[in-house]
């Protein structure tokens, strides 16, 4: 809630589920390096709402965005890279690519490859109340967390029963100890010391 206010979106963090920005020389399923210009599978992404406006649109440099479908705005959201934007009737629109999606990235596209106008099948770019937020960060990998969870029903109860036997372990184990030895010390008969 509270990385929600800071960056101004209701959703700060999402996790990378597929490989539509991934290149096609990386290794979209494992570990990549922090600074690599794209995205891979279980990244974790940080998401900060911006002004429309003020988006970066010099692909192949441009911002990466998350924007809600055009074609089903309660889907999940998609995240891929501005390819251009323009201005209609005082609405900006942007066309948006997945770097993995088409020819060899950064190459120059053509109309006909923008994932925003073909791959929904509306013929119609992104409007600006449709994006949510840019990606200003990327957590490499630990994404697949998070997808565990979500994907395999005995996960959650797992990872509970571990922490609850952790806390065990670290906290109540010794406690006990140190009342028995304290119960153990005051049931000792006390010797009385004499002297000669």
């Amino acid at each position: 809630m509270g990385l929600g206010a800071a960056l101004g979106t209701t959703a700060p963090l999402r996790v990378v589920t597929s490989g539509s920005m991934c290149l096609e020389h990386q290794n979209c399923d494992g570990w990549s390096h922090p600074f690599e210009p794209s995205l891979h599978v279980n990244d974790i992404i940080i998401i900060q709402a911006i002004n429309p406006k003020d988006l970066n649109t010099n692909y192949p440099n441009s911002d990466i965005i998350v924007y809600q479908r055009p074609d089903n705005p309660t889907a999940t959201p998609i995240v891929h890279r501005i390819v251009a934007s323009y201005e209609q009737n005082g609405t900006l629109y942007f066309q948006t690519k997945g770097d993995g999606n088409g020819k060899h990235w950064p190459a120059p596209v053509t109309p006909t490859e923008y994932d925003s106008r073909t791959i929904w099948n509306t013929n119609q770019d992104i409007p600006q109340d449709h994006i949510l937020g840019k990606v200003i960060l990327r957590i490499p990998y630990l994404g697949w967390i998070t997808r565990t969870i979500q994907s395999t029903p005995w996960t959650l109860p797992t990872i509970i029963i571990l922490i609850t036997l952790l806390i065990i372990i670290e906290f109540a184990i010794p406690i006990i100890k140190t009342q028995n030895k304290k119960k153990q010390h005051q049931e000792q008969p006390q010797i009385a010391h004499t002297t000669p």
